[in-house]
């Protein structure tokens, strides 16, 4: 079951420290673009992951192919791809050693939410960190 109540997400938003975040984008008009930089702002350090644009830089951060790349402690996926392939991004996430997944609004998929659970890792799904972190009054990393 997906993280639900307040009190859980604030929490885990509290604990984050590094966010890999699937689809990132070097475009200022796509949303993955503007909530990492949200996301830096808040004092998180977000790690993009975009195949397409492997090697370039987003917001200052190297663009990684995939999750298996990074080799150091991700507590959570930030995921911006279409419902169908967030489960690959799930079990990337799960294999990486990810404490977390957070799938973004409109990104529904029950049975890769299912496995991240069975796999120990927590889940939001259906919701996005820069409309959560200010509304729960999430404090900036380290402080």
């Amino acid at each position: 079951m997906p993280l639900e109540r307040d009190e859980d997400i604030y929490a885990l938003l509290a604990e984050t420290r590094n966010i890999a975040m699937i689809g990132a984008s070097d475009r200022p008009d796509r949303p993955s673009y503007g909530v990492m930089a949200y996301l830096q702002s808040r004092g998180y350090r977000v790690l993009p992951v975009n195949p397409q644009i492997t090697g370039e830089h987003v917001h200052g951060e190297y663009v990684w192919r995939e999750l298996a790349q990074i080799g150091e402690p991700i507590d959570m996926v930030d995921i911006f791809r279409r419902p169908l392939a967030a489960g690959e991004a799930v079990d990337e996430a799960i294999a990486a050693g990810a404490k977390s997944v957070w799938l973004q609004i409109g990104v529904i998929n029950e049975e890769a939410a299912a496995r991240a659970e069975a796999a120990g890792l927590k889940v939001v799904m259906n919701r996005c960190p820069k409309i959560e972190i200010p509304r729960l009054g999430v404090p900036k990393v380290g402080q």
